[in-house]
């Protein structure tokens, strides 16, 4: 069990609510809350339901508190911080034990000699969690109380009760909640004991972490119904959220194929990696759990079946750029090559102008293509499936949308993206866009906007044109041109190398000339399958990116020495944006950086003596997952999403790539 909490964590507030928990259903739902129980983010719930799959996310349960009686003493489980500061009740004090069970948050409540479990988790493909309670030892009965908090709402916003009536209706086991006329339908239900309909708004709930980040941090939530059970020892009660009308329901049917699908994942990855599989650490086969939860389902047109990857929980959506740098370790690496393909047909419908969305929005159906390097990383990433798979009827299919892409950026697609015909090199970005990775926007200010020829895309382009020049190779189809401007590329490339620095430029021919700022992205010409530069020149950027952005859990997005640095994340949303890529700690870089390392030392034990850290890592912040950022300076406070695709896939593809021997 690699997730494993006592009282020393749970029973200390400042510890037990920076640690949270997430469970996901297969189509973009999830419900995440902290270890303690209480609240601190706008986007935790018990039920974050994807209306709209894989997003239309809308916050429906919000909590239960529960308390317990027990030999006429009443001990309160749950808490609540309100808005004067108040933690009340503070129920954290009797959690014995917290662990993951797989991806199952599992409580243990110690009330006198009873003790009382409790579980969570969600039914995939549906919009459905359950919360499981057993007693698991007592002397006496326990009776248990718990309160529904709902509320209806998109979960990037809040919620102020302010006289809102809702519909709440007792049904057959249950009640249904309607928020308005044309909601979806909220079922509250329960296999044993009483429940009671009540419409009773709390007020002031306090959220911390959303006044950490510059947001409104109090909200209200609606008391919508009452269970209560008296259980005996070796008795349960499931409980269940869903906007499916469960007729019927069988909660430990449902918690046995909860289980089972989750050691259905650890075998595909075992029979993947049989020789590997004996002496990971527990650490990593959490990961191999925590790497199924991003998968989605996206029907798309043509393909019902479609899939794509959320970028990080509990805000994102899917985005192009991550699911595709996120494909080899989600996928690949965890014994689910079906899962790549499906992912890349998938995308593949939504090509435009030679170019993959950027991301889905939240609301409407019009995908978004502002990105230069979610179209090269996608030539990645079918390179790797290729590798694993040689499935050569995948390149038969993508062959003419691959040449239609490379075609659209000789001649020029959206937001100035054109190849240079006097060098070979690929320019991106006009006045107030963002098309790299490093796309802080706040308002009409881009905070890197990076315009030129950024490192990272031409060695991208490279490597993609390499790739084209293989895949035609390998399907007979004419490779020479693809061949010729990679060549140009490779030789045109060392444009970017600064013989003074002994480094490479960050973007060339910007509005501004050539910017020398220190930033990892040259990594990337070094990392990727076909190198760029000398083997001299990329131990320099190997070892200069080592000493000046390497920590323990990533690498710093910028130069600590440079003057726009900055080492902690937090603040309202300039604040935040304008540290976003200007020194905070990217968790997915350890990969590029490891993958640039074994390259140039060709030490797979000092390579994978970088991941360590991350072991820790998994027991903090998103309990179980990999975090989105770290501030730059120590203790490298976890920051941005709880669990974060490329984090994780990284990790995972890394650590098949350095097995000990």
């Amino acid at each position: 069990m690699c997730v494993n909490f006592g009282r020393e964590i749970c029973g200390t507030l400042e510890t037990a609510e920076t640690r949270e928990w997430l469970v996901t259903n297969g189509i973009g739902g999830y419900g995440s809350g902290t270890v303690a129980g209480l609240l601190t983010r706008r986007y935790h719930g018990l039920l974050v339901a994807a209306l709209k799959p894989p997003l239309g996310r809308t916050l429906l349960l919000t909590k239960l508190d529960e308390t317990a009686v027990y030999d006429d003493h009443t001990y309160p489980l749950h808490a609540n911080r309100w808005a004067d500061g108040i933690v009340s009740p503070q129920g954290f004090r009797h959690i014995e034990r917290f662990s993951l069970e797989g991806t199952i948050p599992t409580w243990e409540y110690a009330c006198a000699d009873a003790l009382l479990e409790k579980r969570i988790w969600m039914q995939q493909g549906e919009n459905t969690t359950y919360i499981q309670y057993h007693l698991r030892r007592a002397t006496q009965p326990l009776k248990l109380t718990i309160k529904a908090m709902v509320n209806y709402r998109d979960y990037h916003s809040d919620t102020q009760g302010n006289g809102w009536q809702m519909t709440v209706e007792e049904i057959s086991g249950g009640v249904r909640v309607l928020a308005y006329p044309d909601a979806a339908p909220l079922y509250l239900l329960t296999d044993r004991g009483n429940v009671s309909p009540v419409h009773n708004w709390y007020y002031g709930f306090d959220l911390a972490v959303e006044r950490y980040r510059g947001l409104n941090d109090k909200e209200d939530h609606l008391h919508a119904a009452t269970f209560q059970v008296t259980l005996e020892k070796g008795e349960s009660i499931t409980f269940v959220a869903s906007t499916e009308d469960l007729k019927q329901y069988d909660g430990e049917a449902a918690l046995k194929l909860r289980r089972q699908n989750e050691n259905k994942l650890l075998g595909l990855w075992k029979n993947h990696n049989s020789a590997l599989f004996k002496d990971s650490p527990a650490w990593i086969k959490q990961l191999v759990l925590a790497a199924d939860q991003f998968i989605v389902e996206r029907p798309a047109p043509d393909e019902p079946y479609g899939k794509s990857i959320i970028a990080g929980y509990p805000w994102f959506g899917d985005w192009g750029r991550d699911t595709m740098i996120s494909v080899p370790g989600l996928t690949l690496a965890t014994g689910k090559p079906e899962i790549a393909r499906l992912i890349l047909r998938t995308f593949a419908k939504y090509i435009d102008k030679g170019m993959l969305p950027n991301r889905f929005p939240d609301a409407g159906e019009v995908p978004e293509y502002n990105t230069v390097d979610a179209t090269l990383w996608y030539f990645d990433a079918l390179r790797a499936y290729h590798k694993d798979t040689e499935d050569d009827d995948l390149i038969e299919e993508l062959f003419g949308a691959l040449a239609d892409i490379i075609d659209w950026h000789c001649r020029g697609t959206r937001y100035n993206i054109h190849l240079d015909a006097a060098d070979g090199l690929l320019y991106a970005g006009e006045q107030g866009t963002q098309l790299t990775w490093m796309d802080a926007k706040v308002n009409n200010e881009v905070i890197t906007p990076r315009i030129g020829k950024p490192i990272e895309i031409n060695a991208l382009w490279y490597n993609a044109l390499r790739t084209m020049a293989l895949f035609a190779r390998r399907i007979n189809k004419p490779h020479q041109e693809y061949t010729a401007m990679a060549d140009r590329t490779q030789l045109r490339f060392a444009r970017f190398w600064n013989s003074e620095k002994n480094y490479c430029y960050d973007v060339l021919d910007t509005p501004n000339g050539d910017d020398i700022t220190l930033r990892p992205n040259q990594l990337f010409a070094v990392s990727l399958p076909e190198p760029l530069l000398s083997q001299l020149q990329q131990r320099s950027i190997v070892d200069i990116c080592g000493r000046q952005l390497l920590t323990s859990y990533g690498l710093r997005s910028l130069n600590p020495d440079d003057t726009h640095y900055h080492g902690n994340y937090g603040g309202n949303q300039y604040q935040r944006d304008n540290a976003y890529h200007q020194g905070t700690t990217w968790g997915w870089l350890l990969g590029t950086f490891i993958s640039a390392h074994l390259r140039v030392y060709g030490n797979r034990t000092a390579a994978r003596e970088f991941l360590e850290p991350m072991a820790n890592h998994v027991c903090n912040h998103g309990i179980g997952s990999l975090s989105e950022i770290f501030d730059g300076e120590a203790p490298l406070t976890p920051r941005g999403c709880i669990a974060q695709a490329w984090t994780v896939a990284e990790v995972l593809r890394l650590w098949l790539a350095t097995p000990n021997s």
